[in-house]
């Protein structure tokens, strides 16, 4: 007899033992299908998780810098401390970056405020106001959907023009078109150019839609004139990242007049410094996932090969009769090796159909889907545990003697 016919009557042997013994069998999935729907709760979880974290950064761009007084991820709270103290980083220092700088695509100085934004009798409140030049749209995921954006003559004559987010031009102006129409920020009145393309939020913090972009020097007249900046820098290709980087930290220490051997006043980000930070979070949630699946896993395992024994025990005479007409110990080992899978790929079936609702609500939260590659996982971790648990019971099985099994009542 072949393996694949040795495997095929295991297979209907076990069936039919299977059936014989519904209610026990039922029963004995419980712990399995707890696993398994940890197992896919868990892998979806970090799934949508990953994705929605890539979205968000990609607003980014991995080919921006970010130069600013603070790191973004600070070793400790005095390392904060240290870089309040730090000297602010000026327009000056900007321009004179700009000027020097060979490996920048595009550069811009950033500050911003929060105002409310009215148009009419509809009002948006807290709206983010930002002050750039017009190389911003150039930066990162920052495109125009509708109009334009500032040209560089609007941008250094300070007009009183602006690009809106996408959740702006929906609040403000849902039955009609925003280009062209004014609207008041704070005390001033400016005109809406362009429309930026939608964004979303970054890391569900805040919304990069619910924003108003200005000229930096119409910024400047008609809120504050500002202290601090953030400089953006689009590197002109990502093989150059490394190279532009070194480029704006040896000219930025010129002219901040950073000694020979001092460390860094300033900081320069980047969005590398998040995928790695998340990247070590996510490891650790996902250690502690694995650790309660297995825990799960663990437990239903060890009900499978109790009743599995249960199983040998049972039909110990039967295992005789087959041996008894030459089975061989691999066809015994199969047969019950097949049984203790089926009953696991039963619980990951079982499993599977109850994640799947608990998905749907999940998706409410984050972007999770039960895709193809997570019930593949779920369903091959049923059959591993299926066939971990149940083979001592089928080894057991195989060993024994066709005299004393025959002999069994």
């Amino acid at each position: 007899m072949t393996l694949w016919q040795e495997l095929k009557e295991g297979t209907g042997i076990s069936l039919s033992a299977l059936r014989a013994n519904k209610l026990r069998s039922g029963l004995t999935t419980l712990g399995i299908v707890i696993g398994i729907v940890t197992v896919t709760l868990m892998a979806t979880a970090i799934q949508g998780l990953n994705g929605a974290f890539r979205q968000s950064i990609s607003s980014m761009g991995s080919d921006t810098l970010f130069i600013e007084r603070f790191g973004w991820f600070n070793d400790s709270h005095e390392e904060w401390q240290k870089s309040m103290r730090r000297p602010v980083i000026s327009f000056d220092q900007f321009d004179a970056l700009s000027r020097q700088m060979t490996l920048a695509k595009a550069m811009t100085p950033i500050t911003g405020t929060q105002l409310p934004v009215t148009f009419k009798n509809r009002t948006s409140r807290s709206v983010s106001i930002l002050g750039c030049n017009e190389q911003f749209v150039l930066i990162g995921a920052n495109t125009i959907a509708e109009g334009r954006f500032f040209s560089a003559a609007e941008a250094n004559g300070g007009r009183p023009v602006c690009a809106i987010g996408s959740a702006i031009a929906t609040n403000l102006f849902p039955n009609m078109e925003p280009v062209g129409q004014k609207i008041r920020v704070g005390g001033s009145t400016v005109e809406i150019i362009g429309v930026m393309a939608q964004q979303g939020n970054f890391l569900g913090a805040f919304s990069l839609d619910n924003r108003v972009i200005v000229p930096l020097r119409f910024y400047s007249v008609a809120f504050h004139r500002p202290l601090d900046y953030e400089i953006q820098i689009r590197v002109a290709s990502m093989e150059l990242l490394e190279d532009a980087k070194e480029e704006a930290r040896g000219i930025l220490r010129q002219i901040r007049r950073v000694p020979p051997g001092a460390a860094d006043n300033f900081a320069i980000n980047q969005q590398e410094m998040f995928i790695t930070t998340f990247n070590r979070v996510g490891a650790i949630i996902a250690s502690a996932g694995l650790f309660i699946t297995g825990l799960s896993l663990f437990v239903g395992g060890i009900g499978i090969m109790n009743i599995m024994f249960v199983s040998v025990a049972e039909r110990t005479k039967e295992i005789g009769i087959r041996k008894a007409i030459g089975a061989k110990r691999r066809t015994i080992l199969l047969q019950f090796l097949t049984e203790a899978a089926g009953i696991c790929l039963f619980a990951g079936l079982l499993g599977l159909a109850v994640a799947f609702p608990l998905t749907l609500v999940m998706n409410q939260f984050l972007p999770a889907t039960l895709s193809l590659p997570i019930v593949s996982l779920a369903l091959g971790v049923s059959l591993i545990t299926g066939v971990i648990s149940g083979f001592l019971p089928a080894w057991r099985a195989a060993r024994m003697n066709p005299v004393d099994a025959l002999r069994n009542e």
